[in-house]
């Protein structure tokens, strides 16, 4: 890895080719009142200046944070990594839906965002000793595996309140996931949800003589649609549904939680107890494994809705996959990671594109997936604290929800205005009806009170014991409950960690 001096070096040796380039051409620099480069991004400063921390990474690309700026740090949504610079930084897709907006609101706090190894990671902030003051995660899994174990989260109840930020109106099912892994406080606020939605190939089911999927289908339905939609045709073999079993537990339409009361936000590893053995979860695992017994139907991976592991595209009738992906199928560029334009242009002619909510559990249910949420994170180190919740404030505000509405990304104020504008900055998604993104109520997360959280192996139940070891998701339940998790928390323990 590259060295602090030289990063400096290399530091003022592009400050001096810059300004020398800009001296040679005749160029003379001057700011616009009322307006700023690029909608909102500072002005392009040097890491050999005062007030900068260099962050060294494993890209040994130049990368510093000033002292005088908010520092904003995103991970785990993968647009927000597409069309990084040539020195590996990634702010394109972030900026093009909510930074820009999020600058202009602000134009006189100098925002510095970056996007998770581009070309930083968390290691890096903490080998360099510097904390963002906001961090935007997906709360599920990242509080316990990241934000906890690097000290960076506290309880935002105290200032969210002091800052106005009204949790009233936003998603609740979203605040209750973050609730729950947040041992008795909030951590973080949601501020957008990457849906889950059943794709569907409207090809395929026009061939076969199908009705399209709708709201309010149950996985009854889905299961009859899927066992007459898998089938060999000619040479040509198509499977009816796809649904990945790791997320149809985690995300649960139940609002089940594996841990049980523990007596404690934070039980000694010995302490925390699970129950993956009651009837409710094995009602779930028997709706998804009649999927999977479909004789051709095998689980491989969403991916093959457009093209995956299979060796031709366009051969899956439905898939439940994240919203993400929606306008990545539908063409758009900027949604598409650099490189991959092509193919998906070859692979989407085999598909003609249409969603649906996730199946129901019951007729009449409009219990969809808890919320797949990315949340803000304001850090207990940071100095700019009034600054990052007025930030977390807007964020979640109708102005800012509108414009990630707008980009495709389903909102967490879901007001009419947020709602209708859906999709309208994506021009790909015109001939899509997209009213599913916003149907139905999200399952709600119950019974985490005085248990802590670990990420425990869930994968065993389907894609372990289901469909290598060929057990009843009964069976593998039990094993699951009784082995593989204890096992998994006793090594990790002993390991040092607490996830």
């Amino acid at each position: 890895m590259m060295s602090s001096t030289k990063l400096r070096a290399r530091s003022r040796t592009r400050s001096l080719l810059i300004k020398l380039g800009a001296a040679l051409a005749g160029l003379t620099l001057i700011s616009v009142p009322g307006a700023v480069a690029d909608e909102g991004a500072a002005a392009e400063r040097d890491c050999s200046d005062p007030g900068a921390t260099l962050v060294p990474n494993r890209y040994d690309e130049e990368f510093c944070v000033f002292d005088d700026e908010l520092f904003v740090f995103a991970a785990n949504y993968k647009p927000f990594e597409y069309s990084p610079t040539e020195d590996r930084q990634a702010t394109r897709v972030f900026d093009e839906m909510i930074g820009n907006k999020l600058r202009a609101a602000f134009p006189d706090l100098k925002i510095k965002y970056a996007t998770w190894d581009m070309p930083i990671r968390y290691e890096d902030l903490q080998a360099a000793g510097v904390v963002p003051d906001i961090v935007i995660d997906n709360p599920r899994n990242r509080i316990d595996r990241d934000l906890e174990p690097l000290g960076w989260v506290e309880d935002m109840t105290p200032g969210l309140a002091e800052a106005g930020v009204d949790l009233a109106p936003l998603n609740q099912a979203a605040i209750e996931l973050v609730r729950s892994r947040s041992d008795g406080g909030l951590y973080g606020v949601p501020v957008f949800i990457d849906e889950h939605l059943l794709f569907y190939n409207k090809a395929i089911f026009d061939k076969f003589g199908r009705s399209y999927p709708k709201p309010g289908w149950t996985y009854d339905d889905a299961y009859k649609a899927a066992k007459r939609l898998t089938r060999q045709d000619g040479l040509a073999a198509y499977k009816g549904y796809l649904q990945h079993p790791d997320n149809y537990l985690e995300f649960n339409q139940r609002g089940l939680y594996p841990f049980t009361d523990a007596g404690s936000e934070q039980p000694a590893p010995e302490d925390v107890a699970i129950d993956l053995t009651t009837e409710e979860w094995a009602e779930l695992g028997a709706n998804l494994e009649r999927f999977l017994l479909i004789p051709r139907n095998g689980f491989t991976t969403v991916d093959d809705l457009v093209k995956g592991d299979m060796s031709r595209p366009g051969r899956v009738a439905m898939a439940v996959d994240s919203l993400r992906k929606l306008p990545l199928y539908a063409g758009s560029e900027l949604m598409t990671d650099d490189g991959d334009e092509e193919s998906y242009a070859e692979w989407m002619k085999s598909v003609d594109l249409g969603i649906a909510p996730v199946p129901v559990l019951e007729q009449g249910s409009t219990t969809i997936y808890q919320p797949n949420t990315l949340a803000a994170f304001v850090t207990k180190q940071s100095a700019k604290k009034e600054a990052a919740y007025q930030v977390i404030k807007w964020l979640v505000s109708e102005e800012a929800q509108t414009e990630l509405s707008r980009h495709a990304i389903k909102a967490v104020l879901p007001t009419e205005q947020v709602i209708a504008s859906f999709g309208e900055a994506i021009p790909e998604l015109k001939e899509i009806d997209t009213s599913a993104v916003y149907w139905g109520e999200n399952a709600t997360v119950t019974g985490y009170q005085n248990t802590e959280y670990w990420d425990i192996p869930l994968y065993m139940v389907f894609r372990q014991h289901v469909l290598k070891d060929a057990m009843t998701v009964d069976s593998a339940l039990i094993v699951a409950d009784q082995e593989d998790i204890p096992a998994y928390i006793k090594s990790r323990a002993e390991a040092g960690f607490d996830f």
